[in-house]
């Protein structure tokens, strides 16, 4: 079958889920009877240079795509080389170990970084194999083989999440990753709780990942100062931690962040007044997305094919 019968056959994203409102769904419990988790997520990219760049932060001359774009290129390139190395270290001195979403080439190009974050026991979370757009992909399956051939072979294990970049899907998509083995993927940011997407073979379940809490809209499409991520985040964790005390439940709190975007030297201050913030909070539990699919399971199994 190819990739467009594929997309012909597949559901669309409102026939893979149910219509569930939160004040419906069944009440979660935590340890110790904390109300939120708090998902950390680091994206970690691999951007080739002979092409047009993911996203920009300078235009060039005239306003026309010129290639090689070198001064994006190298903007990003200061994430890898110096805003990852930052983050591991705060991350490690207080004891939070986030997921990384990463472009499974990044393990091929850049080594070091890639066993400097499995020693650091960070959890690999697949992104697919550069960062490319899904529908340009002429063989999603082949690249989603790749991606996880290259991450298992790297980390000896099977990376059980997906996150597509730019969360681009085709209609397929979802029916490929489940047939790859995937047990959940954040390309779904329609939730403050996990829930299950039907799909041509079992399940999978939807993490609640974020484009409101992330670095890339908030300091590179709307260009906002420094301190508003900090801001936002609180005034989440405001909401959220009422919501769930309001509906005796829980709630997931994603924040993403990007190397060459938080690991910038006049944001990184508030990066780490994030993780301050959360870590401070007496209600508040930080997660991997496999704790976060463990937890969930536990209490709301998958639903039968």
């Amino acid at each position: 079958m190819t990739a467009e019968d594929g997309q012909q056959r597949a559901m669309k994203p409102g026939e893979r889920i149910d219509y569930q409102p939160i004040v419906d769904r069944p009440k979660l419990t935590l340890p110790d009877g904390k109300r939120i988790i708090a998902w950390p997520v680091v994206n970690v990219e691999e951007w080739d240079v002979t092409k047009e760049m993911p996203r920009t932060m300078l235009g060039p001359p005239g306003g026309n795509t010129i290639l090689p774009d070198i001064p994006n290129w190298t903007w990003h390139e200061y994430g890898m080389r110096v805003g990852i190395w930052r983050m591991m270290e705060a991350l490690s001195e207080r004891e939070i170990t986030p997921t990384v979403c990463i472009n499974a080439k990044v393990l091929e190009t850049r080594p070091r970084l890639g066993k400097a974050m499995h020693e650091a026991g960070w959890e690999f979370m697949a992104h697919c194999y550069e960062q490319m757009h899904i529908s340009k992909v002429a063989d999603q399956r082949a690249m989603i083989r790749k991606t996880v051939e290259v991450i298992k072979a790297f980390t000896g294990a099977f990376p059980a999440g997906w996150l597509g970049p730019g969360l681009g899907q085709t209609f397929a998509t979802t029916d490929y990753i489940a047939e790859a083995g995937f047990k959940w993927f954040a390309d779904y940011v329609m939730d403050d709780l996990p829930f299950w997407v039907k799909t041509l073979n079992d399940p999978v379940l939807a993490v609640p990942y974020t484009v409101e809490l992330n670095d890339i809209p908030i300091m590179t499409g709307s260009r906002h100062e420094s301190h508003v991520m900090l801001d936002r985040v609180k005034s989440a964790l405001n909401v959220l931690h009422r919501d769930a005390v309001r509906h005796d439940s829980v709630r997931v709190l994603c924040f993403s962040v990007h190397p060459y975007i938080s690991g910038a030297a006049h944001r990184f201050d508030y990066f780490e007044e994030i993780l301050e913030t959360l870590q401070q909070h007496p209600d508040v539990v930080f997660m991997t997305s496999e704790a976060i699919y463990n937890w969930y399971v536990a209490q709301d199994p998958p639903p039968p094919k």
